[in-house]
Parts: C-alpha cells; sequence; structure tokens
C-alpha cells in the first residue's frame, strides 16, 4: 500500500500538467511567439531591476524562514551567509522539481548535520519553515478576501459560485484572519499545545511568533512583485489585486501538486487577468519564471555540486592524514640469550 501511495501523487501531478497544459493551449492560441518576444522586449530595463530586487526579497524571506527556525531550537553558532546559502538551495531546486519529490528536507539534512544538529531538530526545523510559509499564506489570503472580495469574480466558471460570492469571500477572510489572530494569542499567552488527531500546534515563544508574522508574507509580497514589475502599466489593475491573483494561483499550483506548478499556475493567472493582453501577462510570468525559478535552480545546482565536492575532498584529506602504525619489533626473538633481550628493553625505554 505505502508503494501504491508514493505513486498517487506524483500521477496526480503529472495530470494536472496535461490538462491544465492543453486548458493553457485553449486560452492562448492565436498568440504567436513573435508578440511574446514583442511583449518582453517592452519591458523597460528599471522595471526588470526591480523585479530582481523583488526576487532578493523573496529569497532573504525564506532565509529568514530558517533563522526564526533555528532561534526555536535555540542554535545560534551557525552563521547567517551559510543560513542563507543552504535557504536558498533548498527552496530554489524543491522550487523547480517539487516537494513531492525532492524534499526540502535532504539539503537541510546534509547541510545542518555538518553543523551538529540531529535528525530531529533538522525535522522540526522543516515542519517549522512549512508552517510558517503556510502562516504567511494564511495572513495575506484573509488580507486580501477581506480588502478586496470581489477578486474571486474573475474566476466565475471555474470555481464554485458560493466561493465567488463577494459576501462569502469577505466572511471567508475574516476566518482566515482570525485564525492568525488565535495563533499569535496562544502564543503571548503561552497556551498549551493545540492537538487535533494526529496533528499537534505547540505555541511557539512571543519573540519567535512576531519573527514569523512579520517574514511570513514577505517571501509572497517580493514574489508577487516579480510579477507586478513585469506586467506593464497600461490596464495594470494595481499590486493588491496582482497580489491576489498570485496568491489563488499559487494556491492552485500547489494543491495540484504539478513540479513547480507548471501550468497550473499560469492557467489560473492568464484567466484571473481578462483585462491585461495575454502576449504581457506571459511575458510577465516568462520573467517570474526566470527570476524565481530558472535562475536560481542552476545557481543551486552549481552550490550543491560544490559542497559535496568539497566533502569529500575533505573526507579524502582526513582520511589521508591518519597515521599507518608500524609494528615495533618483538622484544623476544629466538636464538638471543637474557643479556641481548635486556639490552634491548633499555633500549626501547630510551
Amino acid at each position: 500500500m505505502k508503494k501504491i501511495s508514493e505513486l498517487i501523487w506524483p500521477i496526480v501531478g503529472l495530470a494536472a500538467v496535461v490538462v491544465s497544459g492543453y486548458l493553457l493551449y485553449r486560452e492562448l492560441r492565436g498568440i504567436s511567439l513573435a508578440e511574446i518576444g514583442g511583449s518582453l522586449a517592452a519591458i523597460p530595463v528599471h522595471r526588470f531591476l526591480l523585479a530582481g530586487v523583488a526576487t532578493l526579497v523573496a529569497y532573504a524571506a525564506l532565509a529568514w524562514y530558517d533563522r526564526i527556525a533555528l532561534l526555536h531550537l535555540g542554535v545560534t553558532h551557525i552563521s547567517v551567509l551559510f543560513v542563507s546559502v543552504c535557504s536558498f538551495t533548498t527552496y530554489a531546486l524543491s522550487h523547480n522539481i517539487g516537494a513531492s519529490v525532492f524534499s526540502g528536507a535532504v539539503v537541510r539534512y546534509r547541510a545542518y548535520t555538518a553543523k551538529g544538529l540531529s535528525a530531529a531538530q533538522v525535522a522540526v526545523l522543516v515542519a517549522l519553515c512549512s508552517f510558517t510559509f503556510g502562516l504567511g499564506t494564511i495572513l495575506l489570503g484573509g488580507f486580501v478576501l477581506v480588502a478586496l472580495p470581489d477578486t474571486l469574480t474573475r474566476l466565475q466558471g471555474y470555481l464554485p459560485a458560493i466561493l465567488t460570492n463577494p459576501a462569502t469571500a469577505r466572511i471567508l477572510g475574516a476566518v482566515l484572519l482570525g485564525a492568525v489572530a488565535l495563533y499569535m494569542i496562544g502564543s503571548l499567552l503561552r497556551l498549551r499545545p493545540l492537538t487535533v488527531r494526529a496533528f499537534k500546534l505547540e505555541y511557539p515563544r512571543p519573540r519567535i511568533m512576531v519573527r514569523q508574522i512579520i517574514a511570513a508574507p514577505l517571501e509572497l509580497l517580493g514574489a508577487a512583485g516579480i510579477i507586478y514589475f513585469a506586467l506593464p502599466e497600461a490596464n495594470n489593475p494595481g499590486f493588491l489585486v496582482v497580489l491576489a491573483v498570485f496568491l489563488a494561483s499559487f494556491s492552485a499550483a500547489l494543491v495540484s501538486n504539478a513540479p513547480g506548478g507548471l501550468g497550473v499556475f499560469e492557467l489560473v493567472f492568464v484567466i484571473a487577468m481578462p483585462d491585461m493582453e495575454r502576449p504581457s501577462i506571459i511575458a510577465a510570468l516568462l520573467v517570474f519564471r526566470m527570476f524565481y525559478f530558472w535562475l536560481p535552480f542552476l545557481i543551486s545546482v552549481v552550490v550543491v555540486l560544490l559542497y559535496e565536492r568539497g566533502r569529500l575532498v575533505s573526507a579524502l584529506g582526513k582520511r589521508a592524514k591518519v597515521p599507518v602504525a608500524v609494528p615495533e619489533p618483538p622484544l623476544v626473538v629466538p636464538g638471543l640469550d637474557a643479556h641481548e633481550i635486556e639490552q634491548r628493553l633499555e633500549e626501547r625505554a630510551v
């Protein structure tokens, strides 16, 4: 049964890529590569630079997730540089390959155990980073649903009517914000862990919680900013709408289990932005893929290869430095008399 369950999610992810790819093709047929290339060329250089800054903000926030988790564990001896490189490599790989295929725990385990952390500590770190990301999604999702309750009407015909109703959206947003508020109160009051069947939520110390509330949304704000800066100013609905559509697209991509959300993310984003020209949207999504997925992936592969090479060279060097034990000659050799044996003892003592 375990082997069957391990095959289900990759199959679901592959099916999501195929189906969304077909639907995306239907949405974009008639658009030429020349039109998309023209839209890419029309993006001003300064907006490319702003998209690059937004990328740095996103990955800096992800590194902060790791720092918060280490602080929760009481680990302070690991440098900021090491944590940042480890976090960047972890997320760059998992974003592209998919969490179901390549868990971030693998890279973190190799890196942090080399710094003295136990397997149990690494497991807690991974879980807390995932929870911090989820907290950011809930917080921002609740905010945009309350502030812009008509956002989901952009997906009418693709979502159940009850979800695209503005009144329902505002209620859902209030519930999400209420969940975050309860988490904050539980931490401040140091309540006992909340247990629901196999799920157990332990409230962190207030100083950890405050850092989570600040860091959690930053990654999503940075990632959404990449697309916002790559979109043209004409008919641009504004950052809040782009953020809301980004959250919906990103959530759909995560649920689909498609590697990197390929196809699913683009499909939802294109459908939810009917007022903008399709070539411009595709160009902005390509910039997002390039800055957030592809370039970090290439860099992370180089980092992993260099790190593993360094560990191998270090291991071989330590092995070469181990002195080879040379057996001493025996004290007693057949044919020696008592005087010669006594002389050998004195020489060895010296």
